[in-house]
């Protein structure tokens, strides 16, 4: 909900920097499970999937109760960028952090290789290896199938890898770039540890929950025994928007989000504050080159407090009117805000590019609700997801300023935080995720 995106920690910068403010063919050589049972095999390798943008192959099944595909609304997987960045924000959100469990570095790289092969398969609308039914009954199948004939839902599926693999594990030290800084305690921060950081992330982003929801499931099928989940946040009603023509969605306080976000189509700004090119990937950052970094805060919100609130100061608080999303004294929502008609404690002003040292970043949030905190309150809030070129000059100065003065605070709480280095994309079906890191 910053001024970044409007939102959380930064909304007009994109506003919002940390606050609330989206049995048959097989693919050519994959191994058949009579030879290769389950995915416990390190050497098992998963289906071709569609290249580049087409999206051809047939959906698997020869019978004629089979449900088929339809393969409308798939996001190509392949590309210099991972898809789930730049894309259009679907409505659903599931994301997982991991902890690498193994310790064999070939064992990780060719997990690594599989999860891509299934990521392939899945965006496509195609079932995970030879699929839910069919195989062999004395094993486990390939797919899990609660999503057999389902759409694609626009799914996509987006890698991380925080600060801690680059350890001793994987002779990953030295090639850990400088800008993938451990986030510094932000005044206010109340981190539960069983929701902050990770190894790896993977954020799956689809129209329908139960395609998200599929596909990190069977992901961390596959990777059982050499990950494990660390944890994990279901999202819905996206809080940002990359394409700003359309109408900007509202956040869980009820104020519009995101209205000066970056838009996906926007390639000047995507290439000077999102994607990492040029200095930013040289040295121990060569592999990064097209990659980006990103934030991922769990933010409370106390929505009794916030409901009880007047409606002129909720908008004070903000700097916007709730009707329009108009910035103080002007009429429409993308009008340009006159900072100084603002209280110096709203939101949109802290957040602003023009109090951060023109400091932007690419806003991908999402609402949550999830349950009650036993005390009768909903457990309910913002689950922030910032995109940027670098957090030193991106979310870090944001927040920073967010973090001191914003009265917003008083109304919200960062409970769980991540960092993570998110590699480029998957250019071709011989790639995979995070070849040039461990080349």
């Amino acid at each position: 909900m910053t001024e970044h995106t409007e939102g959380a920690a930064g909304a007009e910068n994109a506003e919002g920097a940390g606050s609330p403010g989206a049995s048959g063919q097989q693919g050519a050589g994959a191994p058949s499970r009579r030879s290769v049972i389950g995915w416990g095999g390190a050497g098992l390798a998963l289906g071709a999937a569609a290249a580049g943008g087409a999206v051809v192959l047939a959906q698997g099944r020869t019978d004629d109760t089979a449900p088929v595909a339809d393969f409308g609304g798939a996001v190509p997987f392949h590309g210099v960028h991972q898809a789930g960045i730049a894309t259009p924000v679907q409505d659903r959100l599931h994301f997982a952090a991991f902890d690498v469990k193994t310790k064999d570095r070939d064992e990780l790289i060719q997990l690594l290789k599989d999860w891509t092969r299934a990521a392939e398969r899945m965006t496509a609308g195609h079932e995970v290896g030879e699929g839910a039914y069919g195989g062999l009954p004395e094993a486990p199948p390939d797919d899990t199938g609660e999503a057999l004939g389902l759409k694609p839902s626009r799914l996509t599926l987006t890698i991380g890898f925080g600060p801690s693999l680059f350890d001793d594990r994987f002779g990953l030290r030295d090639r850990r770039p400088e800008a993938l800084v451990d986030l510094p305690k932000f005044p206010g921060d109340n981190l539960d540890k069983a929701r902050s950081n990770g190894d790896i992330c993977i954020q799956a982003c689809a129209d329908d929950p139960q395609v998200a929801v599929h596909a990190i499931r069977n992901l961390a099928r596959i990777g059982f025994g050499k990950v494990a989940v660390r944890w994990s946040q279901l999202g819905f009603g996206k809080t940002s928007s990359t394409t700003p023509e359309a109408q900007t969605p509202r956040n869980l306080f009820g104020f519009k989000d995101g209205t000066r976000n970056i838009a996906g189509t926007d390639t000047a700004r995507l290439d000077k504050h999102v994607w990492v090119s040029g200095k930013a990937a040289q040295g121990p950052a060569a592999w990064m080159d097209g990659g980006s970094y990103l934030v991922a805060r769990r933010i409370r919100m106390n929505v009794e407090i916030w409901d009880r609130t007047p409606l002129q100061e909720q908008e004070d608080i903000f700097g916007r009117d709730k009707k329009e999303g108009a910035p103080v004294g002007k009429a429409r929502e993308h009008d340009e805000p006159f900072l100084k008609a603002m209280k110096p404690e709203a939101h949109v002003r802290l957040a602003h590019p023009d109090s951060n040292n023109g400091a932007t970043i690419l806003r991908r949030g999402y609402s949550f609700t999830d349950g009650t905190d036993g005390l009768g309150r909903l457990e309910t809030g913002l689950f922030f997801l910032a995109y940027q070129k670098d957090v030193r000059t991106g979310f870090i100065p944001v927040q920073t300023s967010l973090a001191r003065a914003d009265v917003l605070n008083e109304y919200i709480q960062h409970v769980g935080s991540a960092m993570f280095a998110i590699p480029p994309g998957v250019r071709d079906k011989d790639d995979w995720w995070g070849r040039a890191l461990f080349a």
